[in-house]
Order: C-alpha cells, then sequence, then structure tokens
C-alpha cells in the first residue's frame, strides 16, 4: 500500500477502461483529488459512479475531453491548475490494438488507427501538462508494451507506436532534467514508463475462469504501482521502464 495522497490533485487520461477505472479507485482510496477525463459522457459517468460506490468520499470527477483536440487538452490543463491551484500527475492509460497474421499482411490503416489513439494522444496530454508538472514536481506515466522492444511480425504496426510513445516520453523525460527546480541536476518531477505484456480484468477473468492469462497483468496491480509513483524520488523514476511483466 503506498502512503496518502491526500494532497494529490491526479488526472486520468483513458478513465472509462478498465485500467482507468482501477486507478481512479486507487488514488480515491489514498484520498488524492482525481479527475478522470473520457471522450463519451455516458462511459465517463458510469465510470465516475462505480468510484464513487466502491470508494465513499471519494474526491473523483471528469471531464469530456477528446484528447485529438489539442486546444482542448492544453485548456484542461490550464483549467486544473487555476481551479486546484496544482496538478500534481497525469496518468495516460490511452490505448488500442490493431494487428494482422503476418508481416505482408500489416494494413497502413491500423498503423493510422494506432498514430491516433496511442501516439498523438499522448503527445498532447505530455505537451500541455509538462508545464504543470515541472511546477509542482509531479508525475507522468504511460503504459507500454513488451512488443515495442520485441516486436513480432503481425504486430508491427502496434509495436512501432508503442516506441514512438516510449521516445516522447523519454523526451519529456529529459525535459524534466533541463528544466529541474532543485539546482543541482536533479529532477524534481518524472516521466515513467510501464510496460506490459497485456492488461487482464477481474471482469476478464469471470468470463474465462479457465483462462490463464500467462504474463498478464492485473489491472489492480498496474493501478498500485501508479499509485506508488509518488512514494519514489523523481530522480529514480525519472526516464524509467517498469517491467511488470516478464522481460
Amino acid at each position: 500500500m503506498s502512503a496518502r495522497l491526500d494532497d494529490k490533485v491526479i488526472a486520468v487520461a483513458g478513465a472509462s477502461g478498465p485500467a482507468g477505472q482501477a486507478t481512479m479507485r486507487r488514488l480515491a482510496a489514498a484520498g488524492a483529488t482525481v479527475i478522470g477525463a473520457d471522450i463519451d459522457q455516458q462511459r465517463l459517468d458510469k465510470a465516475l459512479d462505480s468510484v464513487r460506490t466502491t470508494v465513499p468520499g471519494a474526491k473523483v470527477s471528469g471531464q469530456v475531453i477528446d484528447l485529438l483536440d489539442p486546444q482542448e487538452v492544453h485548456d484542461w490543463a490550464d483549467h486544473l491548475e487555476a481551479e486546484h491551484g496544482h496538478v500534481d500527475g497525469l496518468l495516460h492509460l490511452v490505448g488500442g490494438w490493431r494487428g494482422s497474421k503476418t508481416f505482408f499482411d500489416s494494413r497502413i490503416d491500423d498503423w493510422d488507427f494506432l498514430h491516433d489513439t496511442v501516439v498523438r494522444t499522448l503527445q498532447h496530454t505530455s505537451l500541455a501538462f509538462q508545464p504543470a508538472l515541472v511546477r509542482s514536481g509531479g508525475r507522468y506515466a504511460m503504459v507500454s508494451a513488451a512488443a515495442a522492444h520485441k516486436p513480432t511480425a503481425g504486430g508491427a504496426a502496434y509495436a512501432a507506436a508503442k516506441a514512438a510513445t516510449e521516445a516522447w516520453t523519454l523526451a519529456m523525460a529529459d525535459s524534466f532534467v533541463k528544466e529541474t527546480t532543485a539546482g543541482d541536476g536533479t529532477p524534481t518531477a518524472a516521466a515513467a514508463i510501464l510496460v506490459i505484456k497485456a492488461l487482464v480484468s477481474p471482469e476478464m477473468r469471470a468470463e474465462k475462469p479457465d483462462a490463464k492469462f500467462a504474463g498478464f497483468t492485473d489491472t489492480a496491480d498496474l493501478a498500485e504501482t501508479l499509485a506508488g509513483l509518488w512514494d519514489r524520488p523523481a530522480a529514480e523514476l525519472n526516464g524509467q521502464h517498469l517491467w511488470l511483466t516478464a522481460r
């Protein structure tokens, strides 16, 4: 169990997905003020209601955001900092997968989809929230995949998209070193990459009770790792890959 997060204001992009919901619950249980974002109002409302039911007294709210609209994302970041005085984290939990049976069957439109869903959304959240995270000494985290480090023939588009987001996040980590406020080159903010094979939720396990889900990361374990980012010094986390599956 990580320390209390009562003084932290943490935004979660991709709030309505299984990972987003598990993470919002975990952060809310630790006392954080949590703001979830999703493009669909109905899904977002359902996710927020679930958090409030599971965590009585949860300080959780939501905002409908189109993460493909850079101005909308920048406005969201500015609004949160103006409203709360600081933003201590942005957890980018927006995913998507496309693949094929063989390399030759790879479709460029799969890359186009993943470029928007996986890469472009991360570019927008990182650019929008970086200044606030520099000011607060906050945390930025994204979820990557082992496939980015060992692509398969049919997973070219997915592996390439994840590799691109890793490179972009590492560049953000370098910005935290260059814009540190510690005065000695030690970053006070951190950008970290969590690496999984795939995620599994309680609902998935219930639907397939005999499935092994070998190497998969439980959404609750992912959420626990994310909540623990504020327990660790920024210098220890910044630019690091945190492996939640076998390398």
